[in-house]
Order: structure tokens, then C-alpha cells, then sequence
């Protein structure tokens, strides 16, 4: 693997380092996936590497907001020279500006995801629902377009499923952590949505605000992420097997979850998850959405 200069070596080093970091990690990114062809995973790592450190510093530790910001601007410096600087001494950059480079990849959408992490540090709540679908466009949406343009999906009709489907798991995500957003200072429910029911979002922070007052919010929210979800299947037309695969996993993944908050008694107090048991009742239907993605569409077609 090694030459003279023992470049290709260190750039094997830098990838086994992302790897490593995505290995350790859970989390709803397809990092380690057995479903992704083997030689996209060293790639799918290093943008979780990237993604994962300035994340961390957004949330983690107990730096103050300007210190945090200074980090990940510093982070996005890093980014800036490893689209041109080959030899950029950090294993991160080092493999992510390979990977930018050998796959192409659309590198807006890194810069994108620094956007949200910034807003992390900055906003802790949301007037409104376009203001969250704007916070999503930088979260997630951009871990949905790397992953396309990672298999040589540049449909544009694919790139606004992909879109729908990662905003509606990130909306899962937070309806999801209700119970742990809210304790550390973080309300993503809409203020228009919480004063349709004469709630606030600081009423939510301060724990003002029962299960029972909650729920006409919650279902409302509930509907709202559905139809994005279901919006986003047409995506598995558009796909190659494998990540078709993974896709209709995660589109069944995210209906069993929508329903898992809907039956929670107490979603402000407890965190709603699949068991592995669930993951296997979803094994078939899964298998034969991939197998006939033209039957998953006309099914929503029918169904809406």
C-alpha cells in the first residue's frame, strides 16, 4: 500500500481512524452498514467522522456558546483545505478530501451541516414550522444528498424524496427525545403549533406542561412527519439494490416509530424505541418493498 512518500499508507491510516470513530458510535447514520457496498463505507465514515466531531462540539462539554463557535468555525477552516490540500495534516480531513475528491461528492453539503451545528449552539427553540423544516434542510437533508451522490443518484426527483425522508427522521428523532431535549433547555415543537393549544415553548422548557395538554400537539406532529415520510417513497424507484434495501428499512424503521410515540402514555418522561423483536416483524414487508418498490408507490398512491 505504501510508495516512497508513504502517502497512500496514511491515507489508508486516516480512513481505518473514521472507520474506527463510526464503529464506536450509535447513532441513525448508516456508518458501519453491511447494506452499503463495501467500497463506499470507508467514505460514508469519513463524513461521519466530520459530522460527528462537530457535533460534538455543539453539544458536548461545557464550553460557553462563543467558544463553541469559534471551534467549529475552526472545524470549517479544516474543511476548506482538504478540498485542495491533499496532504492536510488530519487524519478527518485527510480521508474526507479523498473521499471529496475520488467520489465527487457534493461539498456544499458538508458546509450545510455546519449550519445546523451552529444553530444547535445558538437556538434553542422554534417560532414556527418552516423555521424547523430551514434547521432540518442543514441537519439532515444533507446526509440523504451525500448518500446519493455517493451511489451516482443525481435524479432530481430523488433528491427531493431523499429530502422529505431525512427531514421526517429528524422530526422522529426529536419527537423521540422529547423527555431528553426538553431537560437540557431544547424545544423543537413549533411555537404556532404549542399556541394552537394554549401552550409555549417556554412553558415546555420550564415543565409547565402535562402529557395529557401535550397530546393534541403531538398528534399533530405526528401527521405531519408521516405524510413527509410517505412522501419520500417514491425514492426507492430511483435506487440500487442495496441501498434500496437499506432505505426501505429505514422507511419502515421510522412508520413503527411514529406509531411507538403515538401509543406512549408519557412521551415528556419517557424515550419510545424499537426493540429487536420489532426490526423482525418489519423483515418481510422490508424484503418485498425492496424487491417491488413499484407496489410500496402504488400502495401510498392508493392510499392518500
Amino acid at each position: 500500500m505504501s510508495t516512497s512518500t508513504g502517502q497512500p499508507m496514511q491515507l489508508a491510516q486516516a480512513y481505518q481512524h473514521c472507520l474506527d470513530i463510526a464503529r464506536n458510535h450509535y447513532e441513525n447514520f448508516p456508518t458501519a452498514s453491511k447494506l452499503l457496498r463495501a467500497d463506499l463505507r470507508p467514505a460514508v465514515a469519513a463524513i461521519y467522522a466530520f459530522a460527528r466531531h462537530a457535533d460534538d462540539l455543539a453539544d458536548e462539554g461545557d464550553a460557553a456558546p462563543e467558544t463553541r463557535i469559534k471551534q467549529i468555525d475552526a472545524w470549517e477552516t479544516l474543511l476548506e483545505r482538504c478540498e485542495t490540500d491533499a496532504n492536510i495534516d488530519h487524519p478527518v480531513f485527510m480521508a474526507l478530501g479523498d473521499a471529496i475528491r475520488r467520489h465527487n461528492l457534493p461539498v456544499e453539503e458538508l458546509y450545510n451541516l455546519l449550519i445546523a451545528f451552529r444553530m444547535d449552539v445558538t437556538i434553542h427553540a422554534y417560532s414556527s414550522f418552516d423555521e424547523l423544516l430551514f434547521y432540518c434542510k442543514h441537519s439532515a437533508n444533507p446526509v440523504g444528498r451525500l448518500m446519493l451522490a455517493l451511489h451516482g443518484v443525481h435524479d432530481g426527483e430523488a433528491v427531493r424524496c431523499s429530502d422529505s425522508i431525512c427531514t421526517a427522521l429528524q422530526l422522529i428523532n426529536f419527537w423521540q427525545d422529547l423527555s431528553i431535549d426538553l431537560p437540557r433547555g431544547r424545544c423543537y415543537l413549533p411555537q404556532t403549533w404549542l399556541q394552537e393549544s394554549a401552550l409555549s415553548s417556554q412553558m415546555m422548557l420550564d415543565s409547565q406542561v402535562s402529557d395529557e395538554m401535550l397530546q393534541p400537539v403531538l398528534n399533530h406532529a405526528l401527521l405531519t412527519t408521516s405524510e413527509l415520510l410517505e412522501s419520500g417513497v417514491p425514492l426507492l424507484l430511483k435506487l440500487p439494490f442495496r441501498l434500496r434495501l437499506q432505505i426501505a428499512a429505514t422507511i419502515h424503521g421510522g412508520r413503527r416509530m411514529l406509531h411507538k410515540i403515538e401509543q406512549s402514555e408519557q412521551p415528556l418522561q419517557q424515550r419510545p424505541s424499537l426493540a429487536g423483536g420489532e426490526w423482525k416483524v418489519m423483515l418481510l414487508p422490508v424484503l418485498k418493498d425492496t424487491l417491488f418498490p413499484s407496489t410500496a408507490q402504488r400502495k401510498i398512491d392508493h392510499d392518500t
